[in-house]
């Protein structure tokens, strides 16, 4: 598992990519497609066309870093939730955790924590 501090944004692209690119031309969907900085330090996640295969672009001060999986059976299931950008979705941590072990996340919900549930409970 990744351990990312909380400043890190994931960003999932929402079109397969060329899983021929390498670091250059990944950066380059992140800037054309993606809309961010490759060098800001988030992660982007690109999958192929059948959904069997992941690179995540990442930069970390030196350099950039290409993590690669590939699934033997079954495929990724990245859902449809767009953020403002609709070439992209932005998942927290644990959620790119559960995707890369190709768990599909559609329909999952994720449960209140003791604050949130505090907080209805006294609205009540």
């Amino acid at each position: 598992m990744l351990s990312l501090p909380p400043s890190v944004r994931i960003f999932v692209a929402r079109e397969p990519a060329d899983m021929r690119k390498q670091f250059d031309g990944l950066a380059a969907l992140v800037i054309d497609v993606i809309d961010e900085d490759p060098q800001s330090g988030h992660l982007f996640v690109f999958y192929n066309k059948r959904r069997s295969r992941v690179k995540i672009l990442w930069w970390d001060r030196s350099g950039y870093l290409l993590l690669c999986k590939r699934l033997e059976h079954g495929r990724f299931h990245f859902f449809d939730r767009a953020d403002g950008n609709g070439a992209r979705i932005e998942v927290n941590a644990s959620e790119l955790a559960l995707l890369l072990e190709g768990i599909d996340l559609r329909g999952a919900r994720r449960r209140r924590s003791h604050d949130e549930m505090t907080r209805w409970q006294q609205r009540a």
